[in-house]
């Protein structure tokens, strides 16, 4: 193909939807050189919601790279840019258009090809003709992220102290990190490229690092983190929540259990059998199946469950969804519990696994503890909080003896319902953890 037939196309980060407005690089799975297919994944990028391989719509020949291993960028910043061929000329398509279509595509990438296997891989924006990283409009310092600058502003930092470990000395977000930690535990700002040393400069919107106080460490609330925090103190401000709690036996439960396991086919999970229960609780109480939509000034009753479940990952705490749950037996809530847990581990879940709950289910007896009064998962109205099920002294038809108990807690948006209706949700759901054939009796 002829140089004169081929023309550069930038392609940048695209909007992930759910209101996400910037991502972390994670991995690049192309190199500069290399010859990528329309749709092709080219990076692997962490939001605040899930992990995301992002296609690129254009084919042809990649010629640089913007952002280093664990940069933040903002939505709209540029990732690649790639060489492409006019069809006139036999070359590649320009593109296909289809911009993160289902947060990937259906079609295997093609195999990546090195154009020149001598070639260097330039992944600063000078590679694109957009002068080096450090021809800034804050000065010579070499920092290409606005969330990097952010960052060591916020913790005042001078970026003119540091020696960037990513390439032509560019700063990266790492750089700072480790500025910062090394203030947290010296008392004064280390270069991480560097031996040079310089005091931290006070925080505005903190104390300074110092070692007569000990220092303190400062951590950005982002990705799920900062997702989480947002939406938690959302609920507090805008839910007058409230909560009940009682204990339950749950020896023939657990029997129960036991005896659906001990014959052939796929066994069921505890949490598969909580979950049963609280789609016919919901069926029996539909108004904790609801949102409340305070500018129409109603409450919007939901016909289905999707229901979300707490599960804890190296990332932080998640809530993935199971879409209809109320459709689905024991051994398919099993399933697909096992399927989204290990997704979560994964770093896997898309957006579309962890929104549009209608209820949670929140088994904190995993991590130990008898009960908790948690809050709500914003918009949903209602939390079923489950603790650990331990041997404990109970009076058992008359007698006491030692049986296996659980407490169980329900937070509920007070606007949907009053006591009444909780207390009997959470009753009922209690009778059935006792006596599981009440279940069997409803359905």
């Amino acid at each position: 193909m002829a140089a004169s037939d081929m023309h550069s196309l930038e392609f940048r980060l695209p909007d992930l939807g759910e209101g996400l407005t910037e991502a972390g690089i994670v991995r690049w799975l192309v190199e500069v050189g290399d010859l990528v297919a329309v749709d092709q994944p080219v990076v692997e990028v962490e939001t605040a919601k899930a992990m995301v391989e992002v296609p690129c719509p254009y084919g042809g020949v990649v010629t640089a790279r913007f952002g280093e291993e664990g940069t933040e960028l903002p939505v709209g910043a540029p990732l690649l840019t790639v060489a492409v061929g006019t069809p006139a000329s036999g070359g590649q398509t320009e593109g296909s258009g289809n911009v993160l279509v289902g947060y990937g595509t259906s079609e295997a990438p093609a195999r990546r090809g090195r154009v020149r296997p001598g070639r260097p891989a330039t992944t600063t924006a000078a590679a694109n003709g957009r002068g080096s990283a450090s021809e800034t409009a804050d000065g010579p310092v070499p920092v290409i992220s606005p969330l990097v600058r952010r960052l060591a502003r916020e913790n005042g930092l001078d970026l003119r102290e540091l020696t960037g470990s990513g390439p032509d000395g560019l700063i990266l977000r790492a750089d700072v990190e480790y500025a910062l930690r090394a203030a947290a535990t010296q008392g004064r700002t280390t270069a991480p490229a560097a031996e040079a040393h310089a005091p931290v400069a006070p925080s505005p919107t903190g104390p300074t690092l110092s070692p007569a106080t000990g220092g303190s460490t400062r951590i950005p609330l982002k990705g799920i983190r900062g997702a989480a925090a947002d939406k938690l103190s959302r609920s507090r401000r805008e839910i007058p929540d409230a909560t009940c709690w009682v204990d339950a036996d749950a020896t023939e439960l657990m029997k129960a259990r036991a005896a659906m396991n001990a014959a052939d086919g796929p066994k069921i999970s505890l949490l598969a059998l909580l979950a049963r229960i609280c789609t016919a609780a919901l069926a029996r109480h539909p108004e904790l199946n609801s949102t409340v939509d305070m500018e129409a000034r109603e409450i919007v009753r939901l016909d289905d469950v999707h229901l979300g479940f707490a599960a804890q990952t190296e990332r932080g705490l998640v809530v993935p969804v199971v879409r209809d749950a109320q459709a689905r037996d024991a051994e398919a809530l099993t399933a697909e519990f096992a399927r989204l847990t290990e997704a979560a581990r994964q770093g896997a879940l898309t957006p579309r696994d962890l929104t549009g709950g209608t209820f949670t289910l929140n088994n904190y007896g995993v991590f130990g503890v008898d009960g908790s009064t948690p809050i709500i998962n914003h918009p949903e109205a209602a939390m079923l909080g489950v603790g650990r099920i331990v041997p404990r002294p109970w009076v058992h038809e008359g007698e006491l003896a030692v049986r296996q108990v659980v407490q169980l807690s329900l937070t509920f948006d007070h606007r949907v319902c009053d006591g009444g209706t909780a207390g009997g949700f959470l009753r009922y759901v209690a009778d059935c953890v006792e006596q599981p054939a009440v279940l069997l009796r409803t359905l």
